[in-house]
């Protein structure tokens, strides 16, 4: 038996995790302790926060995921619904909501250590229940906070079906090659290309290891598109940074949502370059991602 929701423009298969932010001056070296700011906590995880930043600008989207039976749990789920995004394929478990530990320096960077708990739980099974949600989406999504071999078959069912399949490296692992042959495009940054590429990067190379196309992120350069005509240059706004933390996010939701909308791929990449250089000028993750109004209203009503 499967699971049927309202049908969604994109479906986002990933981690929810809340964040568990602190501000500091500076990371500590090995052994030492720095004090920090007050914590604050905030709904979090790669998949819920692309699955947002597509929501906010108009997307219909469905998470594919899962949550503890906890506050943190209850937190996540009323945050993403406020948001927009459609919960029905979310599963509520008996492992402890996932987490993500986050620090924050004064010139925005961030570091993070992420304790998956209930996003384990995403399996090959979760995600057949699924298949007829995801065969009805424009784009499937995905990361790999979740378990590979479940972001392996939503894909194998999403190209089976036509829905175009994009894959965010993140955290960096091994894809199999019939998977990333289906990725149109795989999303990855310089030191995930790099790893990919044996420890050299090359954008043209990408499309060696399979994927119809892939997409470099350059945080504030911007982004390189790789088609098999050739590498675009995407940049990025000029902005005073705030806060980066899920600024990658944003990007990858926010060209999914494009992408669904029926942009190319370039086009989508412009998009989601913008409104993830709007994002990194507000603090915080999620409340940071600006709705289809901001963005309008920052470029002077156009899109």
């Amino acid at each position: 038996m499967t699971t049927k929701i309202r049908v969604p423009r994109v479906v986002v298969l990933g981690a929810a995790n809340v964040d568990v932010v602190v501000q500091v001056e500076r990371r500590p070296d090995v052994g030492e302790t720095v004090l920090g700011s007050d914590t604050v906590l905030a709904s979090g995880g790669k998949g819920a926060n692309a699955a947002v930043a597509a929501a906010l600008l108009g997307a219909e989207v469905a998470l594919l995921g899962a949550v503890g039976d906890d506050q943190n749990g209850r937190l996540l789920t009323e945050a993403m619904t406020e948001a927009g995004v459609a919960m029905d394929l979310v599963a509520v478990t008996t492992r402890a909501s996932g987490a993500a530990y986050i620090t924050v320096t004064p010139d925005g960077e961030n570091t993070i250590v992420v304790s998956p708990g209930a996003n384990s739980t995403v399996t090959v099974a979760r995600v057949e229940q699924a298949a007829d949600t995801i065969a009805s989406a424009a784009v499937l999504l995905a990361s790999l906070e979740v378990p590979i071999d479940a972001v392996e078959r939503a894909v194998s069912i999403a190209a089976t079906a036509d829905v175009r399949p994009v894959v965010n490296l993140s955290p960096v692992a091994s894809l199999s090659t019939e998977t990333l042959a289906e990725l149109d495009p795989l999303v990855v940054n310089e030191h995930e290309a790099g790893w990919l590429l044996g420890g050299m990067f090359s954008a043209e190379r990408l499309l060696s290891l399979g994927p119809r196309s892939a997409v470099v992120t350059l945080g504030a350069r911007g982004a390189l598109v790789v088609e098999s005509t050739g590498v675009t240059e995407v940049p990025a706004p000029r902005v005073r940074v705030v806060d980066t933390t899920g600024a990658g996010d944003c990007f990858v939701g926010s060209m999914a949502m494009r992408l669904g909308e029926g942009a190319s791929l370039v086009d989508a990449v412009g998009y989601a370059a913008r409104v993830a250089a709007l994002s990194v000028t507000r603090p915080g993750t999620q409340r940071s991602y600006p709705t289809r109004h901001d963005v309008l209203a920052a470029e002077g009503g156009e899109e």
